[in-house]
């Protein structure tokens, strides 16, 4: 069974083009999804990958880029039909890998992939190597200034003429436009102030 499926961006493309495709590649069923960025929801992917799940069966798509939203997320999509014996087929870019060479090419983009991850792994440890020479350690600056911490600190221990709290937590983080654990945080590394008589 032949399975396509397109997608388009939500702003300005037709599905038109990539349909007219996938029907006249003898697609029985055939999913399009509207979305775009690397975060977007696609059920109709959702609903062509549980159709495609024979072995045997094909996915169609136009082209590599409606599939896979970068090249990790191709390589897990291909293996995964891989496993179900469920072979893909891109009519652009004439592949096919039900065939040898379909199956190097898939290889190919595999390796190409580890060498990527291996290469932003390696900058990222140099970064962070050269960072700790020049003094500098990595993980978020600090939201509030050493100042700001004292200020949220004498908020935090002001009393009222009962005795109580003036400010909470929360009123001292909206102050500052920071979350609670941030004044937590802040408040733990500051040493407790000795009361004036």
């Amino acid at each position: 069974m032949r399975i396509g499926y397109g997608r388009v961006s939500t702003r300005d493309q037709n599905p038109d083009a990539q349909h007219d495709a996938l029907t006249a590649a003898d697609c029985e069923q055939i999913f399009i999804d509207k979305a775009s960025g690397k975060l977007a929801r696609r059920p109709e992917l959702d609903k062509a990958l549980l159709v495609a799940h024979r072995t045997g069966d094909q996915l169609v798509v136009t082209k590599l880029d409606r599939l896979g939203r970068s090249l990790a997320n191709l390589i897990e999509l291909s293996a995964q039909l891989q496993q179900r014996g469920v072979d893909l087929v891109v009519l652009d870019q004439n592949i096919d890998t039900s065939t040898a060479m379909g199956r190097m090419f898939f290889q190919i983009l595999g390796s190409v992939a580890e060498f990527e991850h291996a290469l932003m792994s390696e900058r990222t440890h140099d970064g962070l190597a050269a960072a700790r020479a020049r003094g500098r350690t990595g993980g978020q600056k600090p939201k509030l200034t050493a100042r700001q911490a004292r200020i949220a600190q004498q908020m935090y221990e002001e009393t009222g003429p009962d005795g109580r709290l003036v400010y909470t937590v929360e009123q001292i983080a909206a102050e500052f436009g920071v979350t609670r654990p941030t004044i937590y945080r802040h408040l733990a590394k500051l040493p407790a102030r000795t009361p004036t008589p």
